[in-house]
């Protein structure tokens, strides 16, 4: 399991192309919080056009100039705020990506370790089936049983292999599915440990589970980003009530001589512009609007997060507490005593004290109790991927 988790978050392309995105997202404050890049002017002034000569007007020059935008202050530090908070979201919603990709790959992997051992028992009950026909056929032939007891042994027989080719289909599909997360060749076979741990862990109470995803979980922290670059655009919207500035300065040079004989003194200039909102009712104060109900739309979300969060806290503790206690008492309980049930049975068919037709519906109803328990132990490790998930971290044992 651990190296199927391994795998996927190495390789999988969907949690890559969020990495590239945060990647691609971090980029974005410094560039916003700059100023504009200023202008450089080359100007001809005051051409005579009869000859386009130079000298011929004293007003004529060559001048090359610089200007610079200046947005009014704190526009672009609420800029830059808002794209920082927006790349903390892209980075929490590749945590959120990542814990989702964990998740998938556990209930994929859990699904075909159940599917394994339910293969595991129709080869198993397949067999005792056979020894139950071997036994019918000998009693047959020496006039002790019924040929009906070796047509229903057969039939049953006959329907653990439709049970075994549905199974196996089964695997082929879950396996596609985990192949597919792993982004393994789709040719490749996965192929699972016979064995794990039947140990079930113990779970913190939802209260502590709460707490800790309120702290751990991406998805509320992505949220709270958003909030907060809404802010962040908002103080922005309403600072455009502000006008932005742009100051310039240029050299011009000119030819010739004044009429005393001089030459002609080159000439300075200076600019200086701000915008004017006139215009602040229907723009303005709609992007002040627009810009409120945006967080407005954030804070809503937010409360709709931690509402699903604990939402799925509490169903995956109640699904984990069903699926723990029925596989406990599967184990414990019912396989031992249908076990016991089907060796005393066969026992007494073999002395013509038990009917055959008994003797293989509690074989049948073992080998489903024992299906049942490994599908129970499987939706019980599936619901803590689920868990871990929720809360945002694997920290949810005792």
């Amino acid at each position: 399991l651990e190296s199927a988790v391994e795998t996927a978050l190495r390789d999988n392309p969907g949690l890559a192309e969020m990495e590239a995105r945060a990647r691609a997202m971090v980029a974005i404050p410094s560039q916003a919080g700059s100023l504009p890049d200023p202008s450089l002017s080359l100007n001809a002034l005051n051409l005579p056009t009869d000859s386009f000569d130079l000298d011929q007007e004293p007003m004529t020059q060559m001048q090359v100039g610089i200007s610079q935008a200046l947005p009014f202050p704190g526009k672009l530090g609420l800029k830059e705020s808002a794209a920082g908070f927006d790349a903390a979201a892209a980075g929490a919603d590749v945590g959120e990506t990542r814990l989702r990709l964990i998740r998938d790959v556990k209930k994929r992997w859990w699904t075909l370790f159940y599917l394994d051992r339910a293969l595991e028992i129709v080869k198993q009950n397949q067999g005792l089936l056979d020894q139950f026909v071997n036994i019918a056929q000998t009693k047959f032939m020496v006039g002790e049983g019924l040929q009906q007891d070796v047509l229903l042994a057969q039939v049953e027989h006959s329907k653990m292999l439709d049970r075994e080719i549905i199974l196996t289909g089964m695997r082929r599909v879950e396996q596609a599915r985990l192949i597919a997360l792993l982004n393994l060749p789709a040719q490749r076979g996965i192929s699972l440990p016979r064995s794990a741990a039947q140990d079930l862990p113990k779970i913190l109470p939802q209260t502590r589970l709460s707490s800790l995803a309120e702290a751990s979980r991406p998805l509320l922290a992505s949220l709270r980003s958003e909030i907060e670059a809404a802010r962040s655009r908002r103080d922005l919207a309403k600072r455009d009530y502000y006008p932005d500035f742009k100051v310039g300065a240029a050299y011009g040079f000119r030819q010739g001589d004044n009429l005393d004989g001089s030459s002609r003194a080159d000439f300075a200039s200076f600019r200086f512009s701000m915008s004017l909102p006139l215009y602040a009712s229907s723009k303005q104060t709609k992007a002040v609007d627009q810009r409120n109900s945006e967080l407005l739309r954030k804070t809503h979300a937010l409360q709709d997060g931690w509402a699903r969060v604990q939402e799925e806290i509490a169903w995956a503790l109640a699904e984990f507490q069903r699926a723990r206690d029925q596989a406990m008492l599967f184990k414990t309980g019912i396989i031992p005593q249908a076990d016991q049930t089907v060796a005393s049975m066969l026992a007494g068919y073999q002395v013509d004290k038990v009917d055959f037709l008994n003797l293989v519906s509690a074989q049948i109803t073992l080998f489903n109790h024992q299906t049942q328990y490994w599908k129970s132990f499987s939706e019980a490790h599936q619901t803590l991927a689920r868990l871990e998930s929720a809360v945002g971290t694997e920290k949810i044992y005792e």
